[in-house]
């Protein structure tokens, strides 16, 4: 497939570096077209890897990945423009933190709200599927780096999209437990984990770790 992945971040870089190793066409969108964290990244990555603005990788893209800083997420799909994101599917795994009183942060939205929901309901002609976003990223890209059983979420509010967003999630990034939470409302529980999932992180002093489902 073509993706677009937008963001260069540590979590945009593993994503497409994994896309990449899986045989996919990534195009890495940042606010310039020659972002020099962007261009590394390309230069590293082999043919199948190219750069633009985030316009450029929603355009390109037939799958997207939302790697930004979810405080800034809505502004960037904006900058890529409502048209160009109308009938794509969008992987929303960014979490909106409010650093404002230090740390580990808050989440910015409530309890009645979630990034995932801003986001669809900015852009209705978005097919926007959260998931990813309870977890380290080379753990989202690679299941098998914690052991034994340990589960990945995913909601949104088109069935197929959340198909096709499963289907890659299995093949390419090896998840064999993925729980349905329903429609895109389902984000206010997975974004509303990163508060535990930050003190796990500080007691433990490590990210290798994930949630699991028994029952």
């Amino acid at each position: 497939m073509k993706i677009g992945v937008l963001g260069t971040g540590m979590v945009g870089e593993t994503i497409g570096s994994k896309l990449i190793e899986k045989g996919h066409e990534v195009k890495m969108g940042s606010r310039s077209a020659t972002n020099e964290k962007a261009a590394g990244w390309v230069s590293k990555s082999g043919s199948q890897a190219s750069q633009g603005t985030f316009k450029d990788a929603a355009s390109f893209g037939d799958i997207l990945f939302n790697c930004t800083k979810g405080e800034i997420s809505v502004e960037v799909l904006k900058s890529a423009g409502e048209e160009t994101l109308k009938g794509k599917v969008l992987v929303d795994l960014a979490n909106a933190l409010d650093f404002s009183k230090g740390r580990p942060p808050g989440l910015i939205f409530g309890t009645n709200d979630s990034l995932g929901e801003t986001i669809q309901k900015s852009f209705p002609d978005l097919k926007v599927v959260k998931t990813l976003n309870t977890m380290n990223c080379t753990i989202m890209v690679n299941a098998s780096g914690v052991p034994g059983e340990h589960d990945v979420f995913i909601c949104g509010n088109d069935p197929e999209a959340k198909k096709k967003v499963s289907d890659l999630l299995a093949k390419d990034f090896s998840w064999k437990n993925i729980i349905d939470l329903g429609d895109i409302t389902g984000a206010r529980a997975t974004e509303m984990i990163l508060p535990l999932w930050l003190r796990l992180y500080g007691t433990f002093g490590n990210t290798d770790f994930n949630f699991h489902i028994t029952r």
